[in-house]
């Protein structure tokens, strides 16, 4: 099946430009993927098979595609061929098949990342959040929130107009609050956004030892702290408001 790339008078007018389409046919990895993608605030399309996925991919024009390769009706490699003819999106291969023959192949066919299975959901989050960072206009990355000024694109934090260093995890947990101020992250949820993406082991005494010490750098007084509150019980929670410069 070849696509067309007339664009149908009939679509709908979609605003949101974080679109992704997953097409994996294990209904929970499915599932999974997308609520963790849909709680990020991405907008998501799932389907489970070749035929769905061309209908979807002509419907709502994503900007990233996961893909699955072993299909109920043919292989997701054909979609990828599909695709690539007409559109130059971001294809993530998603596959048991760990070979190096077998990646090979994908790459071959057009896309431009591989995950393999079994894999880390956060690890693939991660993917599609760097992706989605790299192509989003300069001007959104820079998140101010109270006497802090964050710039995500050169990792500089700035109190009061005075640049501070961070350690690496600390810039990342910073950066986990700036983007989900007013909600409560707990400590599973902490670990597993920042520390788990290289393999390494890490307890819930990791969160408190880095907590700890971002509030000794970014707070007026660590033992009041006015940014990073712990919710007792459920986890911590950035207290402040936060702003995107536009």
């Amino acid at each position: 099946m070849n696509f067309n790339n007339n664009k149908d008078s009939r679509q709908p007018n979609i605003i949101n430009m974080n679109r992704v389409l997953i097409l994996e046919d294990e209904d929970s990895v499915n599932r999974s993927i997308a609520f963790l993608l849909e709680k990020e605030g991405y907008e998501v399309y799932s389907c489970y098979s070749l035929g769905e996925a061309r209908g979807l991919f002509q419907k709502i024009e994503p900007q990233l595609i996961i893909c699955d390769i072993t299909l109920p009706d043919g292989s997701g490699l054909m979609f990828i061929r599909e695709v690539r003819k007409v559109s130059q999106v971001h294809i993530i291969c998603l596959t048991a098949m760990d070979r190096e023959a077998d990646q090979v192949i994908g790459y071959e066919a057009g896309a431009d990342d591989y995950v393999t299975k079994p894999f880390s959901l956060s690890v693939l989050t991660m993917k599609v959040a760097a992706y989605f960072r790299r192509h989003s206009p300069a001007s959104s990355e820079i998140i101010e929130s109270g006497r802090i000024k964050f710039s995500i694109s050169d990792m500089r934090v700035q109190i009061d107009g005075y640049y501070i260093d961070l350690t690496k995890n600390e810039w990342k947990l910073l950066r986990l609050f700036l983007e989900h101020p007013k909600q409560i992250l707990s400590k599973n949820q902490i670990l597993e956004q920042l520390f788990d993406m290289d393999g390494s082991f890490a307890d819930e005494n990791t969160v408190a030892v880095n907590i700890r010490r971002l509030r000794e750098k970014i707070e007026p007084d660590s033992a009041k702290p006015e940014y990073i509150k712990n919710i007792r019980g459920m986890g911590y929670l950035w207290n402040q408001e936060c702003r995107r410069n536009i």
